[in-house]
């Protein structure tokens, strides 16, 4: 059982700073995207005009030729290729200046890579099928299976379930641990549904931002606000009778709760700063990692959205409940990273695996593929032994590597020890914020202020000493 996502050919990433590159390519590559770069918009011309890309993605601050020259050159050689451009959040003209001039869609930085892959595959789904635009070089491959990986009793209970109800227009609502799949099941139900060809539109809640969220969901008209110098579609309406995917619902504001929960309750959109409203026919599928009934009693959801996006609940159940399904899902990840990493298909020890069964998994799916992901790339014996999966194991519990360890001292404050945890947690995930807070234990929204306040405490110490030199 499982659900694909149609292939493309090669995106191309274009940045001048070769962490971004690696980082922007690396996520992408995870999601099954095959992926070039090019360190400026020079280099990424001359590959434009050799070889066929489904998408470039460029930053707009670059030196010798910005991401706006690079938009306009795209769109002459290659008209049908669409282009999404990365911008710093505090200047938005230039992301309207972007779409103005023909991009597809922007992104504000700091983003997750959920929010990065989410908009690659909705550009991509509009570039692509059912007589939409589509890009004339696109040369299509093999479709990316992502199977959902399962012999579990519990599991494939809650799989028929969810097929069962698939058909249905019913509002879903997934619960779950960090890292269970949740997303997984979404799509799963989506493909299941009789509305599998329509698009299927993923939202991180988290990830938006709060100045951008209404507009974002549900769209705006020309003049609602400086900058929106044309009518925007929001998620809703771009997924048309499809499925819109509310990730992290939980961390939603409280004010764009209650504008949710009239959509839902009026099946209508109200866009920024419109007079009519227009009707929403997408399927509503809700996602949380946390309990929303402790949150309710904390007062940061509300009740009423609860039980309105409660109709037909699921809750995964974490790795360590089944435990059986471990070696399954490690063959499948030796299958995928062996492949991506063009390698033969490693194999495993039997000590290993016996380790990977025995692990508590905190992290769940996603911690075991991250092991077998950094295992095949870091070993090269053709099987695969406990030392290439646990870096500093005792027990067979993973550790940080000993560069990674925190250094405390007497004396040293609690915001001190705070920071430099979330600066090695970040440091251990490649900057994957998502991530981070999840291993954290903080919702995405606090790691991104905590992150804000070192930054603010930075730039007043560099001006507090220009000013004492001046």
């Amino acid at each position: 059982m499982g659900f694909f996502e149609m292939g493309f050919a090669p995106i191309l990433v274009i940045d001048d700073e070769s962490e971004m590159r690696s980082a922007l390519s690396h996520a992408l590559t995870r999601n099954g995207f095959s992926v070039e770069s090019a360190a400026s918009g020079m280099e990424a011309l001359v590959k434009v005009k050799k070889d066929p890309f489904s998408l470039v993605i460029t930053d707009i601050k670059m030196p010798e030729m910005s991401g706006m020259e690079v938009l306009g050159a795209v769109k002459k050689l290659a008209p049908g290729v669409p282009v999404i451009v990365i911008t710093a959040y505090g200047s938005i003209h230039n992301a309207v200046e972007a779409m103005q001039a023909g991009a597809a869609d922007y992104l504000l930085k700091p983003f997750s890579f959920e929010t990065l892959n989410v908009t690659v595959k909705k550009v991509l789904d509009c570039a692509d099928g059912n007589g939409r635009r589509q890009a004339k070089q696109t040369a299509k491959v093999q479709p990316v299976i992502k199977i959902l990986v399962t012999k579990d009793p519990k599991l494939l209970d809650i799989l028929k379930l969810a097929k069962s109800v698939a058909t249905s227009r019913s509002t879903i609502l997934i619960q779950g641990e960090s890292g269970t799949g949740k997303e997984l099941l979404a799509a799963y139900i989506h493909e299941n549904s009789g509305f599998k060809d329509e698009p299927y539109v993923a939202v991180n809640c988290a990830a938006l931002p709060d100045t951008l969220a209404e507009s974002e969901l549900f769209g705006h008209e020309k003049g609602a606000f400086t900058g929106a110098v044309n009518r925007k579609m929001g998620k809703f309406e771009l997924a048309k009778h499809g499925t819109v995917v509310l990730d992290e619902i939980s961390e939603m504001s409280l004010p764009l709760q209650a504008k949710l929960l009239r959509v839902l309750q009026e099946r209508e959109i109200d866009r920024v700063g419109g007079s009519q409203t227009v009707p929403m026919n997408a399927r509503v599928v809700a996602i949380s990692n946390v309990d929303l009934k402790k949150a309710i009693s904390e007062k940061k959801f509300r009740e009423d959205l609860y039980y309105r996006i409660n109709v037909v609940p699921f809750t995964l159940p974490p790795l360590r409940e089944r435990k059986g399904d471990i070696p399954l899902l490690v063959d499948h990840f030796l299958e995928k990273y062996s492949r991506l990493n063009n390698q033969e298909k490693k194999k495993i020890s039997a000590p290993a695996m016996a380790q990977l069964v025995d692990k508590a998994w905190k992290g769940n799916i996603r911690e075991l593929e991250n092991s077998i992901e950094r295992a095949v790339l870091i070993s090269s014996e053709p099987e695969l032994l406990p030392e290439h999966l646990f870096l500093d194991s005792v027990d067979g519990e993973c550790r940080p590597p000993s560069s990674s360890v925190m250094s405390m001292r007497a004396g040293m404050t609690v915001k001190e020890m705070e920071k430099q945890l979330i600066t090695k947690t970040l440091e251990e995930v490649n900057d994957n914020r998502t991530h981070a807070a999840e291993l954290l234990g903080i919702s995405i929204r606090t790691l991104r202020n905590k992150l804000r306040e070192y930054k603010q405490e930075i730039e007043a110490s560099q001006a507090e000493a220009a000013a004492q030199q001046g």
